[in-house]
C-alpha cells in the first residue's frame, strides 16, 4: 500500500506539472513526495502518503493563510487519525481497515494553520507495548525503520518513522507520540529535536492509546524554533480530552518567546545520576557550552528511581486494556477487533505476519489486569506520580535551587537485531518526565563514533516555554549540526573504517 500510494500521489503531481507553475505549498509538497519516493525505500519511515496532498497544497496556495506552518508538509505518526482514505493502523494488520474519516483535533489544528497532511509514518507496532523483546521501529504494516545515519542501526521507537523522516529531510515537521521515550528517544537517535509536552497540553482524541496517564503527542523537527512553531499550533484544550482542560490557559506563542540569551545566569541541575552509556564526552562538551552561555550548573549525583520502575508497568498495562478497548469499540471503521482480547486472538491467528519476530506477552499480561477501579492499580499510579513528580522533578528543582534539569537523552543507536530484539545499553532520565507527565525536550548535542546523541532539558509541569528557550539558546551556541550520510553501516564511514584495520 505504501508504494502504491506514493506512486499515485506522484502520478497526480506529474500529470498536472505541465499545466501550471507550482506555487510555494504545491512546490513544497512535490519536493517532499519526490524525496520520499527516491529515498524512503531504504528507510521504511513512511507507511503511506496522502493522495490528496497536492490538492491540499493548492487550496492553501489559493487561500490567505499565513504563518510558519502554512504550506508546509507534515507527517503524522500512524496511530493518529486523519480524515480521508488512509487507515490509522498503529502498525498492526488488525487495523488495516481502520479508515475513520475523522481528523484528530491536533490534525484539525494543523490544517487550520495551513499545514499539508502529507501522510503517515511508520512506528513500533502498537507504540511498542506488545513485548519486552520487540524491535523498535518494526510494524507488520510498515516493516522496520532504518536509521539514516547508518542503515543497519535502529531508529528507536515508537515514533521511529517520524524521527527518521525528519532526519532524512523528507519534511521539516512531524508529529510523534510518547508514553515513555517514544518522542525523545527517536529524536535523539536520529539527530533531531523532539519535545514531549506536559500531558494535557495537546489533545489525545482519536489517537490510538496506551495510557491516559502518560500518553501525549509531540513535535519532531530539525530545530528548536520549528518545534516551538509546531507546538504553538497543536497545543490547546479539547472538550473530548479532560486532561487538556487547562491547556488554553498555558499555551502561548512558543516561538515568539525564544531567547538566545536564555541560559545567562540560570541555575540548571546536571543529572549525574543519569549519565554514562557512551555519552560522557559529548555531554561534557554540551555542559561547557551551557557554562559559556552563562548557565550556573549544579551537579546532582544521586536520585533513587526504584519506585518509578516498580510502579510504572502495572499502570501502563491496566490502562492499555481499558483505553485500547474504549478506542477500538468507538472506531466507526469496519475493523474486526473491538478489545485487547480480540487483538491477541488476531495476532495468534497470524503467527507468520505478526508473531515471527517477537511475541505479545505484555498484551497477555494487560488482558489479565482488573480494571481502573483496582486498588492495586490506583496505589501504583499514586506512588509512581509522587516518585517522579512532587518527590522527583519538583523536589530536585527545589532542593538544588535550579529551574531545569539536563542530562544525556539516550545512548547512540544500536544495531537492528532480529534475533535478540533491542540491545539498548542504557538510558537517561526521561522516564522521570514521562511518569510525572512533565515536559521533556531533547536537542542534538554531538556524535558518538558517528552516531547522534541528544541533550535533554526537563522541567516542571507547563514549562515548555522555558525548556524551548533554554534549548534554543544551547542550539544557537552549539552551531550547525551535521546531517546523516545514509551509510550502510557506521563501520563503513570514513571516520570509523580506517580504525577497524591493523594500524601498524
Amino acid at each position: 500500500m505504501r508504494h502504491l500510494l506514493i506512486a499515485t500521489a506522484m502520478a497526480v503531481a506529474g500529470a498536472s506539472a505541465a499545466v501550471a507553475q507550482p506555487r510555494p505549498a504545491e512546490a513544497n509538497v512535490r519536493g517532499a513526495l519526490e524525496r520520499i519516493a527516491h529515498v524512503d525505500p531504504q528507510l521504511h519511515s513512511v507507511i503511506a502518503v496522502d493522495p490528496t496532498a497536492i490538492d491540499q497544497a493548492r487550496r492553501v496556495d489559493a487561500s490567505s493563510l499565513r504563518g510558519p506552518l502554512a504550506g508546509e508538509p507534515v507527517l503524522i505518526k500512524d496511530n493518529i487519525e486523519s480524515a480521508g482514505s488512509l487507515p490509522t493502523t498503529a502498525g498492526s494488520l488488525a487495523l488495516a481497515n481502520n479508515v475513520t474519516n475523522r481528523d484528530a483535533p491536533l490534525v484539525a489544528r494543523l490544517r487550520a494553520a495551513g499545514a499539508i497532511i502529507l501522510g503517515k509514518t511508520n512506528l513500533s507496532e502498537w507504540a511498542n507495548i506488545r513485548s519486552n523483546n520487540s524491535i523498535s521501529g518494526w510494524s507488520a504494516v510498515g516493516g522496520v525503520v532504518h536509521n539514516p545515519w547508518a542503515l543497519d542501526r535502529d531508529s528507536c521507537g515508537s515514533s521511529s518513522g517520524s524521527g527518521a523522516a525528519v532526519a532524512a529531510g523528507f519534511v521539516r515537521f512531524a508529529i510523534g507520540t510518547e508514553t515513555n521515550g517514544s518522542v525523545t528517544c527517536p529524536s535523539s537517535i536520529n539527530g533531531i529535536v523532539g519535545l514531549k509536552p506536559t500531558v494535557g497540553l495537546v489533545s489525545r482524541t482519536h489517537v490510538v492509546p496506551i495510557s491516559h496517564t502518560q500518553d501525549t503527542p509531540g513535535p519532531m523537527t530539525p530545530t528548536v524554533r520549528e518545534a516551538a512553531e509546531l507546538l504553538s499550533v497543536i497545543a490547546g484544550s479539547d472538550p473530548a480530552d479532560p486532561a487538556t482542560r487547562d491547556a488554553d490557559k498555558h499555551k502561548r506563542d512558543y516561538a515568539a518567546a525564544l531567547d538566545a540569551n536564555a541560559l545567562k545566569g540560570k541555575r540548571i541541575g546536571v543529572m549525574r545520576f543519569a549519565t554514562g552509556f557512551g555519552t560522557d564526552t559529548a555531554f561534557d562538551t554540551a555542559l561547557a557550552v551551557l557554562r559559556e552561555k552563562g548557565a550556573i550548573l549544579v551537579d546532582i549525583k544521586k536520585f533513587d528511581r526504584s519506585a518509578i520502575g516498580k510502579n510504572e508497568l502495572p499502570i501502563l498495562l491496566t490502562e492499555l486494556k481499558a483505553d485500547m478497548g474504549k478506542y477500538l469499540k468507538g472506531s466507526p471503521a469496519p475493523i474486526g477487533v473491538r478489545s485487547l482480547k480480540d487483538v491477541i486472538a488476531f495476532d495468534n491467528a497470524r503467527q507468520r505476519q505478526e508473531m515471527s519476530l517477537f511475541g505479545q506477552e505484555l498484551f497477555e499480561q494487560a488482558e489479565k489486569t482488573k480494571g481502573l477501579a483496582d486498588p492495586a492499580y490506583k496505589k501504583a499510579k499514586a506512588a509512581a506520580f509522587q516518585a517522579a513528580g512532587p518527590k522527583g522533578i519538583d523536589k530536585l528543582l527545589k532542593d538544588n535551587k535550579v529551574i531545569a534539569l539536563v542530562g544525556p537523552t539516550m545512548p547512540p543507536a544500536w544495531k537492528i537485531d532480529a534475533a535478540n530484539g533491542d540491545q539498548i545499553a542504557g538510558g537517561g532520565a526521561g522516564s522521570l518526565a514521562a511518569v510525572a507527565g512533565y515536559p521533556h525536550l531533547t536537542v542534538p548535542m554531538g556524535l558518538v563514533k558517528g552516531l547522534p546523541v541528544g541533550l535533554s532539558f526537563i522541567g516542571p509541569k507547563w514549562s515548555e516555554g522555558l525548556l524551548l528557550s533554554l534549548g534554543y539558546a544551547y542550539e544557537q551556541a552549539r552551531g550547525p549540526f551535521p546531517t546523516p550520510k545514509f551509510y550502510r553501516s557506521i563501520e563503513e564511514s570514513p571516520e570509523i573504517a580506517p580504525l577497524l584495520v591493523p594500524q601498524r
